[in-house]
């Protein structure tokens, strides 16, 4: 279903911020870290909870600051919070552009890299700047629990 971040990070994390121009400090390795590490795209609070060394606004401008250098990118998967995911290829300019899964049950958000967004073909004058297909239901395995009840 998804790929592991961890198999992604074969460079030095300095060595990957100083790449994008991005100055590397020690807050900002470790939420690099934590975002390659991280099985599912995750929320500010999370983040916190993961990395208490690190307050709340150290943590958001960290993340403003990887978003504005293109390393994460935001979902909006229709919780209260929205979540960031480390850009998989590594590349300045990657779009991330695959479907979300927001299981509604254990309200884990989910990278469905494998399944394509639909092409959509918007009127003349629109211009998509972004994409956020987000697909809500029940996961693998809050499913089996539902069944096995």
């Amino acid at each position: 279903m998804m790929k592991h971040p961890e198999a992604l990070w074969h460079l030095d994390p300095s060595a990957y911020l100083e790449q994008h121009e991005v100055k590397p400090t020690a807050n900002r390795i470790a939420v690099l870290r934590q975002l390659a590490q991280a099985v599912h795209p995750l929320s500010l609070r999370e983040l916190e909870e993961q990395l208490d060394t690190i307050d709340r606004s150290n943590l958001f401008r960290t993340l403003t600051l990887f978003r504005k250098a293109h390393l994460v990118h935001v979902i909006e998967d229709g919780s209260e919070s929205v979540k960031y995911e480390l850009c998989r290829d590594g590349s300045a300019t990657h779009d991330d552009l695959h479907v979300h899964f927001r299981c509604e049950s254990c309200q884990r958000t989910f990278c469905l890299e494998e399944v394509h967004i639909p092409c959509v073909v918007l009127p003349e004058g629109f211009e998509a700047q972004s994409v956020n297909y987000v697909i809500k239901g029940l996961c693998p395995d809050c499913s089996r629990k539902r069944q096995d009840r």
